[in-house]
């Protein structure tokens, strides 16, 4: 008989540490097992500016046994986990590692007592596996991402990551959390698996059309985290595991995520426009005027805010030390992310630290709507760099030179060619996503009203699911 692994309450509770028995496992139930397996992303969890591109490869692997020699190091990593974790080894089977980063290790590994539960968030196993002839077809091993979290993580940090996966179970676009395991001060969270391409290999050949679905895909998961009042911190293309073929995507690695207002604290962007004018008239910055330069050693206090997030795809609030920052800065991510596919370049942001994305942002925007978007937030925007003019660039501008299609091209180059229809749609939604207001910044459930996504184009192929699709050949 078949049973659900579900928790008995709806509260998230990490069971007290013991002693290393067949009881140490925390099961941290989710009430479905969800949808199709998506593997974790490493966190690349920058703890404020620091850029490191994603160590993670996709893997394109078969749902098949046959698996390449696992080096023999990482063989003796995967034997010692399992040894610290007996309950561990009688439930999951290690295949390899997949991935690694600052707080973390991914694993690969086939989930030994599948066909005991009632896995409903696998669609494919709703379907009727009996071949023409009425007998049952022999179903493949289903895998799951093993994430080793290091001991280094505070205590604090891992049980929000573990809750919050928790909390975001049941939508088929993120990431959830099928149980996790602890042993003393170790940690193991079992996330379902997703097989994905690399973003670098695909991104340059995206049609329109391929980039409505991609985008749709994405906006779905963020207006299901966003209706949750979770701001996920990290958008970036390697968050966001995409698999072409069956054009279905799924976002993970809340590492860095918090929940909406917690430890916020007012800020001018949420006054009325009057209050802030008010505050900047009076302030001593106005009154002394423009500065040349800034205190070799300045006694005032700073701005404390919540900084974290991968370089080139912060929001401009995020750099303005903005203490009640909101989902709105998952959107100017998710915008970035449109601009490197219509502009093909990737990174299109490429600054070492706040400094220079301010300067990237910038010489984009210019210094008007820079200093307007500096004082929704009690800050001063002033530059004397050369390359930064007054009105900035248009979004349709950057991506025609990003793309080398410039009207001064001969006739008939497609180069030249100004953008079609198609494309001046998806610039008009870029700009609603990266409005340097935050209030005037689309939401993500309003994106998916917008006429770019709302074409009404098939999300999945109906073929998505079948799980020869799912088998390289």
């Amino acid at each position: 008989m078949t049973a659900v692994r579900r928790r008995a309450g709806d509260a998230f509770e990490i069971h007290e540490d013991v002693p290393r028995t067949e009881d140490t496992e925390m099961m941290v139930e989710s009430e479905l097992r969800t949808e199709e397996a998506v593997p974790e992303e490493v966190p690349e969890e920058v703890p404020d500016d620091k850029y490191a591109d994603s160590e993670y490869p996709s893997d394109g692997s078969s749902l098949t046994s046959e698996e390449p020699e696992v080096d023999s190091g990482v063989q003796q990593e995967m034997d010692r986990l399992q040894e610290v974790f007996p309950g561990f080894r009688n439930q999951y089977r290690l295949i390899k590692r997949i991935g690694e980063g600052t707080f973390s290790t991914v694993y690969k590994a086939e989930d030994l007592l599948y066909e005991e539960y009632d896995n409903d968030w696998d669609v494919d196993g709703h379907h009727d596996d009996r071949d023409r002839y009425g007998r049952m077809k022999a179903r493949a091993g289903r895998f799951v991402a093993v994430k080793k979290i290091y001991v280094t993580s505070s205590p604090a940090r891992i049980f929000n990551e573990l809750e919050l996966l928790y909390d975001l179970r049941n939508s088929p676009s993120v990431c959830p959390l099928i149980t996790a395991f602890r042993s003393t001060d170790q940690v193991l969270a079992v996330l379902p698996y997703f097989r994905h391409e690399d973003f670098r290999d695909y991104f340059r050949q995206m049609t329109i059309s391929d980039i409505v679905v991609y985008m749709r895909s994405l906006f779905m998961a963020l207006t299901f985290v966003h209706e949750k009042r979770i701001l996920h911190r990290d958008i970036k293309p390697t968050n966001f595991l995409y698999d072409p073929s069956s054009r279905r995507g799924v976002l993970v690695d809340f590492g860095l995520a918090e929940r909406e207002g917690v430890d916020a604290k007012p800020c001018l962007c949420h006054e009325q426009s009057g209050v802030r004018r008010n505050r900047l008239v009076n302030s001593v910055a106005h009154l002394n005027g423009p500065q040349t330069g800034y205190p070799k050693n300045d006694t005032r206090p700073s701005r404390r805010a919540n900084r974290a997030g991968t370089r080139g795809f912060r929001a401009p609030e995020v750099l303005f030390k903005c203490t009640e920052q909101t989902t709105k800065i998952d959107i100017w991510s998710a915008g970035v992310i449109l601009l490197t596919i219509l502009s093909k370049r990737f990174p299109f942001f490429n600054s070492a630290d706040d400094v220079e994305a301010m300067i990237e942002i910038g010489t984009m925007f210019g210094t008007k709507k820079m200093r307007a978007a500096g004082a929704l937030h009690g800050c001063m925007f002033e530059t004397n760099i050369p390359t930064i003019g007054l009105s900035g660039f248009s979004l349709e501008k950057l991506v025609l030179w990003s793309t080398c299609r410039s009207p001064n091209d001969r006739e008939g180059d497609p180069r030249g060619q100004p953008l079609n229809e198609e494309e001046k749609m998806a610039v008009s939604f870029l700009e609603r996503c990266m409005d340097l207001d935050p209030a005037k910044r689309i939401s993500a459930n309003d994106a998916l009203d917008h006429p770019f996504l709302a074409e009404g184009l098939p999300l999945v192929r109906e073929d998505a699911y079948d799980e020869m699709a799912l088998v390289e050949s």
